[in-house]
């Protein structure tokens, strides 16, 4: 027996469940198809641990929309919160190549100060990457930031999202991991700190539109554990389209530094993600070696690591 699970990322309240994991499935199996394959497990262990309304419930009923115009107005937001968003979001500005001179174009005169005192600053970081960065959405950013920074610093919040993913995984069943977005934040972060303990045999660890390198959420993460492949996972394999603004490095030697002993994550960095903003799992999952990685995790007989 094999186990698939599936841990999808923001944006996702108030949908079907059961709609979403088919709409995942189809993706998948259209990558499967571009290798004459399809998927080599019946759906019923396939899992698709649900979290999108917790989600919502954070964002207190609001619309993705909403919400992330609440956040790149700054409301509700408190100053640990503002530097955290400050640095994911001024590393976006660099890796992007946007200038002080093109964010001075689209801010006011009077805001000068570089820094989360000054919120129109960052919210003309935003408004830049709507404006210069191809593909970019300075509302998804400011939205994906504020899901992940109250992921890692609310316990409450962190519990009822890992619940689910707890539920899915049953202990000594080979398993793969397939992370999207929040979710690999989400499945990292669980597989690294409980999933030995719990016995899980996660034969790969598939992370997809990842911002784990991003360095502001990488040191937030070395407060639950230090930064290493999780004990419990054999192979890790990372994919990525360089347009999305999600994931902005390769889970690579420089960016996502591992302890010597780990086996090094394996980065495919050409996806071309038909999405329109090249983040969405689609794009991803029919991936032709995407789904061919998962496939072949699924079928191979290698003994679980750890």
């Amino acid at each position: 027996m094999r186990q698939l699970v599936l841990v999808h990322g923001i944006s996702q309240e108030h949908k079907d469940s059961v709609v979403l994991k088919a709409e995942w499935l189809d993706a998948l199996q259209e990558g499967l198809a571009k290798s004459n394959l399809k998927l080599p497990i019946p759906e019923h262990d396939v899992r698709f641990p649900y979290y999108g309304d917790a989600l919502y419930d954070l964002v207190e009923g609001q619309t993705a929309d909403e919400a992330a115009q609440v956040v790149v107005r700054g409301e509700g937001i408190d100053d640990f919160e503002k530097r955290f968003a400050l640095d994911v979001i001024q590393e976006i500005q660099l890796k992007e190549g946007i200038t002080d001179t093109q964010i001075a174009e689209v801010v006011s005169d009077d805001v000068v100060e570089k820094g989360p005192q000054n919120w129109g600053w960052v919210r003309g970081i935003l408004k830049a990457v709507d404006r210069f960065v191809p593909h970019g959405s300075g509302a998804g950013i400011a939205l994906a930031t504020h899901c992940v920074y109250v992921y890692l610093n609310n316990s409450a919040v962190r519990d009822t999202i890992e619940k689910g993913v707890v539920a899915a995984v049953t202990p000594g069943v080979e398993t793969v991991v397939v992370g999207h977005s929040l979710g690999s934040v989400v499945s990292y972060n669980l597989l690294r700190r409980e999933g030995q303990l719990r016995g899980w045999k996660v034969s790969l660890l598939v992370t997809v539109g990842s911002p784990l390198a991003v360095h502001a959420i990488r040191k937030a993460l070395k407060s639950f554990a230090p930064t290493r492949c999780p004990e419990c996972v054999s192979k890790w394999f990372n994919a990525m389209d360089s347009r999305d603004v999600v994931a902005l490095y390769p889970l690579d030697a420089k960016s996502f530094p591992l302890n010597p002993e780990n086996p090094a994550i394996e980065n495919k960095t050409d996806v071309r993600n038909r999405t329109s903003n090249r983040h969405g799992i689609a794009g991803y999952l029919d991936d032709q070696e995407v789904a061919k990685r998962i496939y072949d995790a699924l079928i191979a007989s290698s003994t679980v690591g750890g």
